[in-house]
């Protein structure tokens, strides 16, 4: 019986390997674009680049150093020049495939860095498994710009798991609603009316201010922005604005807010500044055919009736007033229940003998505000 040569029995030595088997090696060499590895068989393995992750952006360097060990899987046992072709990341695939069932499956929230923007949505890389989250599933309102998303570390949950098709589909909108829920319940679990509570400005209409209040959203109506008038919420508020409102009602799931502070109430101190006889000063703010609507202060109007605005006959206020003119004249009606005034410039300028009071208060025209501005708003929607 001949003797084996050295070569053979080296030969005989090694191990043999096939196409699919998995193998440790030990790393002799790293270039940016490949791994060399000791897998103990008569040729080295090659670990390319395209091989190893689907990252493009990865210099090999950074991520191995000779003396490492790693599991890998023989792609080619001969690639045509005698060495052995490797693959990473189709054996990390194959255990994440596994990871991702059981995530599928245990409804697991999973944490990923977004490594792709697509026109359809988001792509993600886990385990080297890619998973796709369309544009509908990535948030709970409509996004129409995704570009933010970049780069950033996000949650998911794994909606739909088809290894056949190699179709894993993400879930991020099922989190945000969930935890949504949890915020809106906590929320109204600890707010009643006439609470003070901080708020953060999320949209501005024509009508008023959706504030979000950490769980749910209130609305700041126009009509409750101040004492005084407010001629559009967007001169006043910006998206992003934070602010402490008052909760006004809780009306199931929907909140009213306001920011008319009871010690802020300009009719607090009215009775005394607006006493009947006082004279007093302020600013036309709006006029009808029957009258001026002159500001006192934020939120205090008095009616000047056309009948009271001078001595002589006038058909309309704006004959001789414009808004924005500032008017002198003498409290002659003061209605605090109904936050009503009426004023009169014909009282400072015409005599007032005693023998003529009676005449006088006939002078006095009594109007139903509250009505007028009805009546005015009901025309103007017509």
């Amino acid at each position: 019986m001949s003797e084996l040569t050295f070569e053979q029995m080296l030969e005989e030595s090694l191990k043999t390997i096939h196409a699919g088997e998995v193998v440790e090696g030990t790393v002799i060499d790293v270039k940016p674009e490949e791994i060399i590895l000791n897998i103990g068989y008569k040729s080295d393995g090659i670990l390319t680049k395209n091989e190893y992750t689907n990252d493009s952006s990865v210099d090999l360097t950074t991520v191995a150093k000779v003396g490492d060990t790693m599991e890998v899987k023989v792609l080619k046992v001969n690639d045509g020049e005698g060495q052995v072709l490797l693959t990473y990341k189709r054996l990390a695939a194959d255990r994440g495939n596994k990871r991702i069932e059981e995530a599928f499956n245990n409804h697991e929230v999973l944490k990923a860095t977004v490594s792709q923007v697509l026109d359809g949505g988001l792509s993600v890389i886990v385990d080297e498994v890619r998973i796709f989250i369309p544009a509908s599933l990535v948030s709970d309102t409509y996004e129409k710009d995704l570009t933010k998303y970049a780069g950033q570390e996000i949650e998911f949950v794994i909606s739909e798991y088809n290894p056949k098709r190699r179709r894993y589909i993400g879930d991020r909108k099922q989190l945000i609603v969930a935890k949504k829920a949890e915020l809106q319940k906590e929320l109204f679990e600890k707010i009643k009316e006439g609470d003070i509570v901080e708020g953060v400005v999320k949209n501005v209409t024509d009508f008023g201010a959706f504030i979000d209040l950490g769980g749910a959203d209130g609305l700041l109506h126009i009509s409750e922005m101040s004492w005084g008038r407010v001629e559009h919420p967007k001169k006043v508020f910006k998206v992003g604005d934070k602010l402490k409102v008052l909760i006004k009602e809780i009306n199931g799931n929907k909140i009213a807010l306001s920011l008319k502070f009871d010690d802020a109430n300009p009719w607090k101190n009215a009775a005394e500044k607006y006493a009947v006889g006082n004279v007093v000063t302020g600013k036309v703010a709006r006029m009808t055919d029957f009258g001026a609507f002159v500001e006192l202060e934020p939120g205090v109007d008095a009616l000047l009736h056309v009948s009271q605005i001078a001595k002589e006959h006038i058909e309309k206020p704006s004959d001789v007033l414009s808004v924005g003119d500032e008017v002198t004249a003498k409290v002659v009606d003061f209605n605090e229940a109904d936050h009503k005034i009426s004023l009169s410039v014909k009282a400072l300028t015409a005599p007032e003998p005693v023998e003529a009071e009676e005449e006088s208060d006939a002078d006095v025209v009594s109007v139903d505000i509250d009505a007028v501005i009805a009546a005015e708003a009901e025309n103007s929607e017509k």
